[in-house]
Protein backbone atom coordinates (compact mmCIF):
# COMPACT_ATOMS: atom_id res chain seq x y z
CA UNK A 1 0.00 0.00 0.00
CA UNK A 2 1.10 3.43 -1.26
CA UNK A 3 0.45 5.55 1.95
CA UNK A 4 1.88 2.98 4.49
CA UNK A 5 5.15 4.44 4.98
CA UNK A 6 4.07 7.55 4.38
CA UNK A 7 3.30 10.90 6.11
CA UNK A 8 0.19 11.03 3.29
CA UNK A 9 -3.08 10.02 5.08
CA UNK A 10 -4.34 6.61 4.46
CA UNK A 11 -6.83 4.46 3.44
CA UNK A 12 -8.96 7.22 1.84
CA UNK A 13 -12.59 6.19 2.18
CA UNK A 14 -15.52 7.25 -0.26
CA UNK A 15 -15.69 7.49 -3.67
CA UNK A 16 -13.05 7.82 -6.87
CA UNK A 17 -12.89 9.37 -9.56
CA UNK A 18 -11.39 7.64 -12.73
CA UNK A 19 -9.92 10.75 -15.19
CA UNK A 20 -9.06 9.34 -18.67
CA UNK A 21 -8.72 9.75 -22.33
CA UNK A 22 -12.13 8.59 -24.20
CA UNK A 23 -11.04 6.40 -26.25
CA UNK A 24 -13.12 8.15 -29.19
CA UNK A 25 -10.77 11.03 -29.05
CA UNK A 26 -7.36 9.23 -29.72
CA UNK A 27 -6.92 9.96 -33.42
CA UNK A 28 -5.07 7.29 -35.66
CA UNK A 29 -2.02 6.48 -35.25
CA UNK A 30 -2.55 7.71 -31.61
CA UNK A 31 -1.81 4.94 -30.20
CA UNK A 32 0.19 1.76 -30.33
CA UNK A 33 0.48 -0.23 -32.70
CA UNK A 34 -2.28 -3.06 -32.24
CA UNK A 35 -4.49 -0.61 -30.10
CA UNK A 36 -7.71 0.96 -31.51
CA UNK A 37 -10.34 3.00 -29.88
CA UNK A 38 -12.87 -0.22 -29.78
CA UNK A 39 -10.11 -2.59 -28.00
CA UNK A 40 -9.27 0.28 -25.35
CA UNK A 41 -12.83 1.09 -24.66
CA UNK A 42 -13.65 -2.72 -23.87
CA UNK A 43 -10.24 -2.59 -21.74
CA UNK A 44 -12.21 0.19 -20.01
CA UNK A 45 -14.72 -1.65 -19.69
CA UNK A 46 -13.03 -4.51 -18.45
CA UNK A 47 -11.77 -2.63 -15.84
CA UNK A 48 -14.75 -0.65 -14.46
CA UNK A 49 -16.27 -4.32 -14.16
CA UNK A 50 -13.54 -5.32 -11.92
CA UNK A 51 -13.73 -2.31 -9.77
CA UNK A 52 -17.66 -3.08 -9.06
CA UNK A 53 -17.15 -6.79 -8.78
CA UNK A 54 -14.78 -5.52 -5.92
CA UNK A 55 -17.36 -3.20 -4.60
CA UNK A 56 -15.01 -0.06 -5.66
CA UNK A 57 -17.64 2.66 -6.07
CA UNK A 58 -15.67 4.86 -9.05
CA UNK A 59 -16.82 7.44 -11.39
CA UNK A 60 -15.43 7.72 -15.25
CA UNK A 61 -14.58 11.28 -15.68
CA UNK A 62 -14.26 10.66 -19.58
CA UNK A 63 -12.18 13.26 -20.94
CA UNK A 64 -10.66 14.88 -24.01
CA UNK A 65 -7.46 16.09 -25.30
CA UNK A 66 -8.33 19.31 -24.56
CA UNK A 67 -7.21 21.01 -21.23
CA UNK A 68 -10.07 23.35 -21.08
CA UNK A 69 -12.51 21.05 -21.34
CA UNK A 70 -11.16 18.64 -19.46
CA UNK A 71 -11.00 21.29 -16.42
CA UNK A 72 -14.71 22.21 -17.11
CA UNK A 73 -15.43 18.47 -16.58
CA UNK A 74 -13.78 17.96 -13.49
CA UNK A 75 -15.31 21.12 -12.16
CA UNK A 76 -18.71 19.69 -13.30
CA UNK A 77 -17.85 16.41 -11.36
CA UNK A 78 -16.83 18.08 -8.27
CA UNK A 79 -20.14 20.07 -8.32
CA UNK A 80 -21.64 17.10 -8.00
CA UNK A 81 -19.33 15.48 -4.62
CA UNK A 82 -15.96 15.84 -3.50
CA UNK A 83 -13.74 13.11 -4.48
CA UNK A 84 -10.92 11.70 -1.92
CA UNK A 85 -8.98 9.91 -4.04
CA UNK A 86 -8.81 10.23 -8.13
CA UNK A 87 -7.21 7.92 -10.67
CA UNK A 88 -5.26 9.59 -13.28
CA UNK A 89 -4.93 7.01 -16.20
CA UNK A 90 -1.82 6.35 -18.19
CA UNK A 91 -2.81 7.74 -21.52
CA UNK A 92 -2.73 11.04 -19.56
CA UNK A 93 0.59 10.82 -17.80
CA UNK A 94 2.42 8.17 -20.65
CA UNK A 95 2.36 10.84 -23.93
CA UNK A 96 4.83 13.10 -23.71
CA UNK A 97 2.08 15.24 -25.63
CA UNK A 98 -0.36 15.20 -22.78
CA UNK A 99 2.20 16.67 -20.62
CA UNK A 100 0.13 19.87 -19.90
CA UNK A 101 -3.43 17.93 -20.11
CA UNK A 102 -2.02 15.99 -17.41
CA UNK A 103 -0.45 19.19 -15.66
CA UNK A 104 -3.89 20.98 -15.75
CA UNK A 105 -5.55 17.61 -14.42
CA UNK A 106 -3.22 17.76 -11.19
CA UNK A 107 -3.41 21.27 -10.13
CA UNK A 108 -7.35 21.35 -10.98
CA UNK A 109 -7.83 18.48 -8.78
CA UNK A 110 -5.92 19.94 -5.86
CA UNK A 111 -7.44 23.23 -6.29
CA UNK A 112 -10.87 21.19 -5.94
CA UNK A 113 -10.37 18.77 -2.83
CA UNK A 114 -6.44 19.86 -1.50
CA UNK A 115 -6.54 17.06 0.32
CA UNK A 116 -7.38 14.58 -2.38
CA UNK A 117 -5.03 11.76 -2.90
CA UNK A 118 -3.89 10.85 -6.64
CA UNK A 119 -2.99 7.48 -7.92
CA UNK A 120 -2.20 6.20 -11.02
CA UNK A 121 -2.23 2.99 -13.25
CA UNK A 122 -0.50 1.66 -16.36
CA UNK A 123 -3.02 -0.26 -17.86
CA UNK A 124 -6.95 -0.17 -17.74
CA UNK A 125 -6.27 -4.04 -16.34
CA UNK A 126 -4.63 -2.61 -13.09
CA UNK A 127 -7.12 0.32 -12.32
CA UNK A 128 -8.24 -1.73 -9.74
CA UNK A 129 -4.67 -2.18 -8.24
CA UNK A 130 -3.86 1.72 -8.18
CA UNK A 131 -7.25 2.13 -6.29
CA UNK A 132 -5.98 -0.64 -3.42
CA UNK A 133 -3.08 1.31 -3.28
CA UNK A 134 -5.14 3.96 -1.03
CA UNK A 135 -8.06 2.74 -0.59
CA UNK A 136 -6.93 -1.14 1.70
CA UNK A 137 -5.41 -0.75 4.97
Amino acid sequence: MSHKDSVAAGPVRGRTLFVGIAPQAFEPGDLPDGLTPEILAARIEAGQSALEEAGIDAEHCMIGKDPDEAEAMLREAFGRETFPLAMIGAGIRALVEHTLLFERIVNVLIELNPSIRLCFNTSPEDTINAIRRWTEG
